[in-house]
């Protein structure tokens, strides 16, 4: 989904900016152009950061946490 029209960039383009090294809004603005313009989509593409930055942390714990499997 575009949520930048005005540089044309998507939600998927914001994700792979994080998924590359943007820690922040900051960086993926600075990184794509988002909000440069008109700014119309600085709050939805700060939900995708958010949401993205959130996701990856939870990916992160997951990762880090002893799984123990009991037969059934």
């Amino acid at each position: 989904m575009y949520v930048c029209l005005c540089q044309g960039v998507t939600d998927g383009q914001i994700r792979e900016a994080i998924y590359d090294g943007c820690c922040s809004y900051r960086d993926v603005r600075e990184t794509l152009g988002v909000a440069n313009q008109c700014g119309k989509c600085a709050c939805l593409a700060k939900q995708v950061v958010r949401e993205t930055l959130s996701d990856m942390q939870l990916g992160q714990a997951a990762a880090t946490r002893p799984c123990t499997f009991v037969a059934a």
